[in-house]
């Protein structure tokens, strides 16, 4: 913070600072300050020569106020005239400026972006989105303002908002109704424009981790319960939704031990032998990594004394499994139905 107060006090003595310091001072992709400016009029009040971008305090503040407004899943043409409104309020006229603060030629207004030559007309009804958009859809607001915040790389903003959701709505709502959207947002986007989001995939999965971990650490594990194993299939990496599903089990106070993403067979058998569970959870998302043959060798896998051996629970987990369930295996639709079978199961 220190840093950033200095950065901003010695651009300001210097005559403002760059497009790029700013994006850096804020956490935002300078693509994005630049796509304000143009659509919304959220830029520099002057330019050096004419040209170069040169951010004031004020102008910073303006930002700041618009980056708090999209977080909270304002749409961007609303928070721009929301801003823009507030600095107007806020600041002092002055001589060369009696009705408010000039940041664009007047021809322009927040919210409309100057005509490209030669392209079309906006489709009346259709909704504008600013570029890098996530395709959220009909979600809820705090997902808009989640995946704004994805596609900026803002860090900081993504703890804000993911801690914010788990609180108001609870772990399993805020999974299915904000985290998940935003999340298959990023993969369809991904799919469209190939390896230019892929950043944003993996900034976005690594923060929804970080908060299912500060979600679990809340409550400590209840004496007596038994143990769930949760792990990936061998060759599966995709580990979210088993997270979600370790972190729910967690808040009920109930053991879970997670290995996450590719655990080997062989080490999947000595886990288990190990830990003696309750359950053991197997999570394929893809059909090429979901295999009958390891739900039976793991069913089959015994522990304790001679004469009162016991099993795990198998649940099979994710959308590989679909069309070639195991026939003794459990498979809950969701992580609702997944909580409730495993704490059934953990509690006997």
């Amino acid at each position: 913070m220190d840093d950033a107060v200095g950065t901003l006090t010695r651009g300001t003595a210097e005559g403002g600072l760059t497009t790029g310091a700013v994006a850096r001072l804020l956490g935002v992709a300078p693509t994005t300050l630049r796509s304000w400016d143009r659509r919304y009029g959220i830029g520099p009040a002057s330019r050096e020569g004419g040209r170069h971008r040169r951010w004031t305090s004020a102008d910073i503040g303006l930002l700041e106020c618009m980056c708090g407004l999209t977080n909270a899943g304002m749409p961007p043409a609303e928070a721009a005239r929301a801003a823009l409104a507030a600095a107007s309020r806020d600041a002092p006229a002055r001589p060369d400026e009696p009705m408010s603060r000039s940041r664009t030629p007047s021809s322009r207004t927040p919210g409309a972006s100057s005509p490209t030559p030669g392209a079309s007309p906006p489709t009346p009804g259709a909704s504008s989105h600013a570029p890098g958009a996530l395709p959220v859809g009909r979600a809820r607001r705090e997902c808009r303002g989640l995946a704004r915040a994805a596609v900026r790389l803002d860090a900081q903003a993504m703890d804000e908002l993911l801690d914010a959701a788990i609180d108001k709505y609870g772990l399993l709502a805020a999974w299915e109704s904000v985290i998940m959207p935003t999340l298959h947002a990023v993969g369809r986007k991904w799919e469209t424009v190939g390896e230019r989001y892929v950043e944003v995939e993996h900034l976005l999965s690594w923060h929804v981790s970080s908060a299912l971990r500060r979600a679990a650490a809340q409550r400590a594990p209840t004496a007596g319960s038994g143990v769930s194993l949760l792990a990936c299939t061998p060759g599966e990496s995709h580990t979210l939704a088993l997270e979600a599903l370790a972190a729910g089990l967690a808040q009920q106070g109930l053991p879970v031990r997670m290995f996450g993403a590719a655990l080997p067979v062989e080490a999947m058998e000595e886990a288990v032998r190990r830990t003696g569970p309750a359950a053991v959870v197997l999570w394929a998302q893809s059909r090429s990594t979901a295999s009958r043959a390891l739900v039976v060798r793991v069913e089959s896998i015994e522990w304790g004394v001679r004469g009162a051996r016991r099993r795990p629970a198998v649940l099979v987990a994710g959308p590989g499994w679909a069309g070639q369930l195991p026939s003794r295996a459990l498979h809950p639709s969701g992580l609702t139905e997944a909580l409730d079978v495993l704490a059934a199961i953990s509690r006997r």
